[in-house]
């Protein structure tokens, strides 16, 4: 029997021929990030085993997104470990200048196809949309990265996901993403890879590929994984900082479960508070009042989602009583959203555009809300106070967060495509 896109990856990174699930292997590292939120301990964990350089400076990256600019001193205090580690090692420091780790790291050719890459954040898994095999580690596995350029992985079982049909208007990979963490459930892909594969998957913008991936974490997913394309292959030849092998799938692949979905009929989805598998159609709570959109993330805040956006909100005004907060993924989008007119469009709306960064996704700073208030969120997670103490975080398409924007509240984001 064949061998899965992630048996093949671990595989060769470890140097031996077939590895089967559950199978320990211990597989060399092709790039390895941390970031503001989370560098700190890494540093101090390292320093702690003894060691004075890291195993190569050329595969570590730092990366400054979730805080920044420095909203507190402690914050400050933090990246200014960072910084010193990284010119004591020779490490590249992308500041604050750079924007959310998951969309720079592509853009700047940290990532290929075939590729092992960990970072301190959950969702590395985004990579998976570039044909490598990403994933989050702890702190501590991290330093011992550092040491070692190595890290042992239990090889995961593999859940295929085959998508077929076409998007009808207003609906997007988002809503599909979505609507399977409804139906796998926030547990159903547990330390299981996640292969996104058929027609529809197939036509997918670089853009759409990276938010299927993204939210496989919200699974239970160890890794979301698609085989790169003719389209993903010429944005990464031109970037890619090492030589890459782009590996796929053997036809005959064992998969522990195969899941088919339609989009043609698909819905726009939302996920209520407070879980990402808590997911109904968007109509079922359309009419619900708003008083932030969010529009941003390492999910949806890329020029694609821009458009989806500004699509809504050309002509029109934000409701006067939302707060509509545009985060771009990185400093390439913005310039690009810049260039283009889009960020005009919206501003013009009455859309608050910040530097490009995590913004207010993970609770840190930017768009915190009172207790009681609610959000509409291109995001990821909608816990418990992700956002705010007592405050409810709502997920869905960009194209749906503009459009409460504009009525307040929840509403079909259909009506402004048709």
């Amino acid at each position: 029997m064949g061998l899965t896109m992630i048996q093949k990856i671990l595989a060769k990174a470890a140097g031996t021929s077939s590895p089967e699930p559950g199978e320990i292997v211990e597989a060399r590292i092709d790039t390895a990030m941390i970031h503001d939120a989370t560098g700190a301990p890494v540093v101090a964990a390292f320093r702690e085993i003894g060691r004075s350089r890291v195993w190569d400076p050329d595969r570590v990256l730092i990366l400054f997104d979730h805080s920044i600019p420095a909203p507190t001193e402690s914050a400050a205090r933090l990246q200014k470990i960072l910084r010193e580690f990284a010119t004591e090692q020779g490490i590249q420091n992308l500041d604050i200048k750079a924007g959310v780790c998951h969309q720079v790291m592509p853009e700047e050719g940290w990532v290929y196809p075939g590729a092992v890459v960990v970072g301190t954040d959950s969702h590395t898994c985004t990579h998976g949309a570039f044909g490598a095999f990403g994933t989050g580690i702890g702190s501590t596995e991290m330093a011992a990265v550092f040491v070692t350029g190595k890290l042992w992985f239990r090889v995961p079982e593999s859940i295929k996901i085959i998508v077929d049909g076409s998007f009808p208007r207003g609906v997007f990979a988002k809503d599909l993403i979505l609507y399977l963490c409804g139906k796998l459930t926030a547990e159903g892909a547990s330390y299981k890879s996640i292969e996104f594969a058929g027609p529809a998957v197939e036509k997918m913008s670089i853009s759409e590929r990276m938010t299927l991936c993204n939210m496989a974490i919200e699974m239970g997913a160890k890794a979301g994984m698609i085989e790169p394309n003719e389209v993903v292959l010429e944005f990464v030849r031109s970037r890619a900082r090492h030589p890459f092998e782009v590996i796929k799938a053997d036809p005959d692949a064992y998969y522990s479960e195969t899941v088919a979905v339609d989009v043609s009929d698909l819905e726009p989805q939302v996920a209520c508070p407070t879980q990402v598998d808590n997911v109904k159609p968007l109509r079922e709570v359309a009419g619900l009042p708003i008083n932030q959109a969010f529009l941003g993330s390492c999910t949806n805040g890329r020029l694609d989602d821009l458009h989806a956006a500004a699509k809504v909100l050309e002509g029109r005004k934000v409701h006067p009583h939302v707060r509509l907060l545009v985060v771009p993924a990185s400093a390439q989008v913005y310039r690009r959203a810049m260039e283009d007119g889009t960020l005009r469009i919206l501003s013009e709306a009455g859309a608050v555009i910040c530097n490009p960064g995590c913004g207010p996704c993970f609770g840190g700073h930017q768009g915190l809300m009172a207790e009681g208030e609610r959000c509409i969120a291109s995001s990821n997670r909608n816990f418990k106070g992700r956002m705010g103490k007592g405050s409810e975080v709502y997920l869905a398409s960009p194209a749906s967060v503009a459009a409460a924007a504009v009525v307040g509240q929840i509403v079909d984001p259909r009506e402004f495509f048709a």
